[in-house]
């Protein structure tokens, strides 16, 4: 058996896809290839990303797989950086735009001819033609023909070819078996006229020429407006600087920044960008951040802090140390989040996908449904109404609206969404995020600032304050929790050296435990203290007495005796209470939950405008608070800091981490807030909401289009009205179905922007 438990994901370029059924067949076929677990491929980013079993997947025999169903895909590329992945699509999608133009102009110029001639009898003062010179005429109107078929259209042929070895249909075969029959056709007309007995029938070779030619130019518009949607890659991949200044010994030297190692020393002046992530040395500025967490506040850079590379330097000339570089910067992390976000399938997606794999076939039998009832009810000249009717609906069925309809408004939404430092990891949280009516939030990182400081030591009479923050600080060196870490960085500043500690260990909710010095040392809430065999003395006891509002109290106890306690205070963020209110006004139901007392919670929740609150909430408590309210009907969001909270985030129908930049990894989450703003909640609710509208209206709008055309395609108005629909008009439809779907979904680039700005 194959362990899943060990596997990689990869990203490969897949050209030749052109609907919904094409997915589905790349996917299938990817699947049958040895040591392949899932696969998810996208129309709208012709990427397939493949998870695999490590070290068992032949990248050729995924190639030859693919290959036999009619299809490519670069596997030499599947294992290279971003920037390679990306500047091969951007080729590749350059080259097809090119190449369809080519296409199309031929089809234009070959085409006009072609339907002058077949229009000829309709221009005035052009006298009767005899039948021998009409033939003639129609001759030359086929011979014009091939060529538009044999190099503009030879993709269709080509692709449908390919496909019915496969024992498969897609887009090409409907339109190589629509043009080709009435070029077929035609050409018996021209050929054998006796065998259409007073002049019943007449070729029409420019229905073949016609819609070869605006099948083209809708693919050419297609490919330009697909173009579009990928700003936001192309964006942050601009954000990083071709150049940097080295120092080497005092000396400046221009290089490439993608020869920066780590530990370079690197200098920059104002006005320039930040080569690599780097820790600042020397100087002190303001950087601005806004490409990356989407605030538009510069933030203070001095010695020791962080900086982001493809940041913006403002006002002072610093010397950097470089710390990650390449594929392990912030930027190129943020990429490959955004990346595989765009190349993730939403639910509704797969759906569509399996729906529009059985289009094909079906349009076809309808084809012949058509052609039979025609050809043995129809009037005089019944095969020719039947020939005309079979190409229509062959012609006009476009189940690449279908494939599109979903794909383009998610990747234009993921985009926006980073831009506004939402990193969200995949389509499903598009898609469902504006369903959420119940918000939960922690409250320390997440509603307070996350940078808490501690306000007052209060050591017990046995004991200095010195000692006490040595304790303290060397057990929660160890450990992760912002309360932790306030306590180390109040020691560092007094310059007191943490011991060495064994047998650490941490409880979440809790409190830490750790052995320092031969003694046991515990730090945490009173409550994990009496449970680790604490004496409640009474000086533990006053404690609460000192206790203001906001505030927490961390105790220390060594052997089971109260040595200390902590006063520690958090602001609350900017802004809180106006996000709260907003979340409000949309009908969400927003709580709080806490590990901390009742008066911190409270005055915390009063402060912020929280109505709902539960206070000493261990990490359990609050996922089965979350499993409760999904069982009485609610879809739930979860915010948190992405380490404490990790069981909450996965949990909650969406989970969603405060972080910093550097934070992007956060596995817990479908979400990270970079911006570390809370608005970011609203602003997902409202993007979501204007996708999943925009994906409606897509979706709305392809499947009606081939309900109500398939049919008038069919001639379903002839017994009433008399009107009989054009092969042309067919493949004009058919050419801009899928163009106004893009469009449509590219209209989400202003109206989110526009929304998100007003709010």
């Amino acid at each position: 058996m194959i362990d899943h438990q060990r596997s990689v994901v990869q990203e490969f370029y897949v050209s030749g896809m052109h609907c919904a059924a094409c997915v589905r067949r790349v996917e299938d076929a990817l699947l049958e290839v040895t040591g392949v677990v899932s696969a998810e491929v996208s129309l709208a980013t012709e990427t397939a990303l493949v998870e695999s079993v490590e070290g068992v997947l032949d990248l050729m025999d995924l190639h030859n797989t693919v290959d036999k169903k009619g299809y490519g895909i670069k596997v030499d590329k599947g294992s290279d950086t971003v920037d390679v992945l990306e500047e091969e699509k951007k080729r590749q999608s350059d080259l097809r735009a090119e190449l369809l133009l080519k296409k199309f102009c031929v089809g234009l110029t070959l085409s006009i001819p072609v339907l002058l001639i077949g229009k000829i009898g309709w221009v005035p003062g052009v006298p009767d033609l005899t039948p021998v010179t009409h033939r003639r005429l129609w001759a030359l109107s086929g011979l014009l023909t091939l060529p538009i078929m044999g190099y503009a259209g030879k993709q269709f042929f080509v692709g449908a070819w390919k496909a019915f070895r496969q024992r498969n249909a897609n887009m090409d075969t409907l339109i190589a078996l629509g043009t080709g029959s009435a070029w077929a056709y035609s050409v018996m007309v021209v050929t054998f006229p006796s065998y259409f007995p007073g002049g019943t029938a007449s070729p029409f070779f420019e229905a073949t020429a016609v819609v070869i030619t605006l099948v083209l130019l809708g693919q050419y518009l297609e490919a330009k407006a697909r173009q579009k949607t990928s700003r936001t890659i192309e964006f942050l991949m601009d954000l990083r600087p071709l150049k940097a200044t080295v120092l080497t010994d005092g000396v400046e030297k221009n290089v490439l920044a993608s020869q920066i190692k780590k530990g370079t020393t690197l200098l920059v002046r104002p006005g320039q960008k930040i080569p690599v992530d780097s820790f600042v040395t020397e100087g002190i500025t303001s950087v601005d951040e806004s490409m990356i967490t989407g605030e538009a506040l510069s933030r203070r850079k001095e010695p020791g802090d962080q900086v982001i590379g493809g940041t913006t330097n403002i006002d002072g000339t610093i010397r950097l140390r470089a710390d990650s570089v390449g594929e392990e910067m912030v930027l190129s992390r943020i990429l490959e989040l955004v990346r595989r976000a765009q190349a993730s399938k939403p639910s509704i997606q797969r759906s569509v996908d399996i729906v529009a794999s059985y289009f094909v076939p079906t349009v076809m039998i309808l084809s012949v449904i058509t052609f039979v009832a025609w050809y043995n009810f129809g009037p005089e000249g019944s095969l020719s109404y039947g020939v005309v009717t079979a190409v229509s609906v062959l012609v006009i069925a476009c189940p690449c609206a279908l494939g599109l309809a979903t794909p383009f408004s998610v990747m234009i939404a993921l985009g926006k969404a980073s831009e506004r430092g939402l990193l969200v990891r995949n389509g499903d949280v598009i898609e469902k995020a504006h369903e959420i009516d119940t918000i939960v939030l922690d409250k320390t990182g997440t509603l307070t600032q996350g940078s808490p400081e501690v306000s007052r030591v209060m050591p017990a009479n046995c004991i200095s304050e010195e000692e006490l923050l040595r304790l303290a600080s060397s057990i929660e060196i160890e450990s992760e929790h912002l309360l932790g870490k306030a306590i180390v960085k109040i020691a560092m500043e007094k310059e007191i050296d943490p011991g060495h500690v064994t047998e650490f260990k941490a409880f979440p909710g809790k409190g830490v435990r750790a052995s320092l010095d031969g003694k046991v040392v515990c730090v945490g809430t009173r409550a994990f203290l009496i449970d680790s065999g604490m004496v409640l003395s009474e000086q533990a006891t006053q404690v609460d007495e000192f206790v203001e509002a906001g505030q927490t109290r961390v105790l220390v106890s060594v052997d089971k005796k109260y040595v200390g306690a902590f006063m520690i205070a958090d602001p609350v963020r900017t802004g809180s209470k106006e996000v709260i209110s907003r979340l409000e006004n949309m009908n969400a139901r927003v709580i709080m939950l806490t590990g901390d007392r009742e008066v911190t919670a409270n005055a915390v929740a009063k402060e912020v405008g929280i109505k709902e609150v539960e206070a000493r909430m261990l990490p359990a408590d609050k996922v089965a608070k979350i499993q409760r309210l999904q069982a009485d009907g609610c879809t739930v969001a979860m915010v948190g800091d992405g380490i404490n909270d990790a069981a909450s985030l996965s949990q909650a129908d969406v989970g969603i981490a405060m972080g910093d930049a550097s934070d992007v990894a956060l596995e817990s989450a479908d979400v990270v807030l970079v911006s570390q703003s809370l608005k970011g909640i609203s602003e997902l609710k409202e993007i979501s909401r204007l996708a999943v509208g925009n994906i409606r209206q897509n979706l709305f709008g392809a499947f009606i289009y081939n309900i109500l055309g398939i049919p008038i395609a069919a001639g379903l108005l002839y017994p009433m009205f008399g009107i009989l629909l054009s092969p042309m008009v067919a493949g004009a439809a058919m050419a801009f179905s899928s163009l106004t779907v893009v469009t449509n979904a590219n209209r989400l680039h202003s109206i989110i922007v526009n929304n998100l700005d007003s709010q």
